[in-house]
């Protein structure tokens, strides 16, 4: 890919470019890549997540070398992606797009054991793992959430 290509898709359309809260911006556009595929079968989606995942490892690995820092702040693609494997467990309404929205979010803030030494790993790989553990908790606690009868 090109580094243009590379940007584009690094800082989730150019949310990632946002002056404040890029993360929080970059995961907006996580909301709306999964409004496109909410009316899919949740093994489609599953799959859609997966290629996702691997395409963000990539793209974040490209973006590191062509911003030539690590885990740059534009990089938003890492939120994107943890963003999807946060709405995996539970059916894609409005409510559970908000509240998985800021569940996502505390927990990639907070990172809290052992979200914040996944960071350590190097590249692309660091930098996403820690999205998608951030995503699993949020997803975990979404599930108990709905299976409870909260949401």
């Amino acid at each position: 890919m090109n580094e243009k290509l590379i940007k584009l898709l690094a800082t989730g359309f150019g949310a990632g470019l946002a002056p404040v809260a890029p993360g929080t911006t970059g995961t907006l556009v996580g909301v709306l890549i999964c409004l496109i595929f909410s009316p899919l079968h949740w093994l489609l989606r599953l799959l859609i997540v997966i290629f996702l995942l691997v395409l963000a490892i990539y793209i974040a690995e490209r973006a590191e070398q062509v911003y030539r820092k690590k885990d740059d702040q534009r990089i938003v693609v890492d939120e994107i992606a943890g963003f999807q494997v946060t709405m995996l467990p539970v059916a894609i309404t409005g409510l559970h797009l908000l509240v998985g929205f800021v569940l996502f979010r505390i927990f990639d803030i907070l990172k809290p054991f052992p979200l914040r030494d996944l960071q350590k790993i190097s590249g692309g790989l660091g930098i996403v793992l820690d999205d998608v553990a951030a995503g699993i908790y949020a997803g975990v606690l979404m599930l108990l959430l709905v299976f409870f009868g909260v949401l």
